[in-house]
């Protein structure tokens, strides 16, 4: 690919000793090799530090940070955004997974498109890692409005180039910080342009802040109502769209 650009990849983590060490070795797998891997650490109180700083001895395009106090996903996002070096952002959670291609082919969708933010498909499996009869589509080239109502963009399938979007600040939502981030992006006029193959895996873990759906949905209503200044009536519209979308995806 022509000058290799430069993907600074997003990790947060906290408490991730179970799975991190597999998240990592998915970067580290990818056949395009020009990346950074920017880890920082909402203090954790388990091995998580230590696995990753074994994994930062062996590879010096791991690069980590452990916060002096905890602070919240978006906090620890946004510092990971601050150590970027990169042309282009790609997200990644601490206990999903990306396919060995992901970066080769979402960094050649985009250049050959002339494209700022893009998205996939991906797959799931359970906490073990092994594999589910799931699959959870893109769904389609998506403008504010459109996601506003399916808010169906997987964190770690998103990759930004920063040449044509400019930077990303994560805002300070507890759970719901990725679809706030991705409205304030699309809410400028681009565009989430979608991948249909799957190139990420999700894991599926019971007691994740994901999988506290009360939580989310009250997260995602402030964002409604406090971030994009939606009506009552607008909010709730989307609202029961995207429960609506949210339950379609997961049958």
């Amino acid at each position: 690919m022509e000058n290799q650009p430069l993907v600074s990849v997003i990790m947060p983590c906290y408490n991730m000793e179970k799975f991190i060490a597999y998240t990592i070795e998915s970067v580290q797998r990818q056949t395009y090799p020009h990346w950074e891997l920017l880890i920082v650490d909402d203090t954790s109180t388990d091995k998580t530090a230590d696995i990753v700083k074994s994994h930062q001895n062996q590879d010096d395009r791991i690069h980590f940070f452990v916060k002096p106090k905890h602070s919240g996903i978006a906090d620890t996002r946004n510092q990971c955004l601050k150590m970027a070096k990169g042309r282009f952002l790609a997200f990644l959670d601490s206990d999903d997974l990306w396919h060995p291609e992901k970066l080769e082919q979402q960094l050649k969708f985009m250049t050959e498109r002339k494209i700022g933010f893009s998205y996939s498909s991906y797959d799931c499996v359970d906490e073990e890692g092994k594999p589910l009869e799931k699959m959870v589509k893109s769904a389609g080239n998506l403008d504010y409005d459109a996601y506003m109502h399916n808010t169906i963009i997987g964190c770690s399938t998103v990759m930004i180039d920063t040449t044509i979007i400019g930077d990303v600040v994560v805002p300070n939502f507890r759970t719901s910080e990725d679809t706030a981030t991705w409205l304030n992006i699309l809410k400028k006029g681009f565009l989430a342009y979608a991948i249909e193959q799957p190139l990420t895996s999700y894991r599926i873990r019971q007691h994740s802040a994901s999988s506290n759906k009360l939580k989310a949905s009250s997260d995602l209503w402030r964002v409604y109502r406090q971030q994009e200044k939606l009506s009552l009536f607008k909010a709730l519209g989307c609202f029961f769209s995207y429960a609506y979308n949210a339950v379609k995806k997961r049958l």
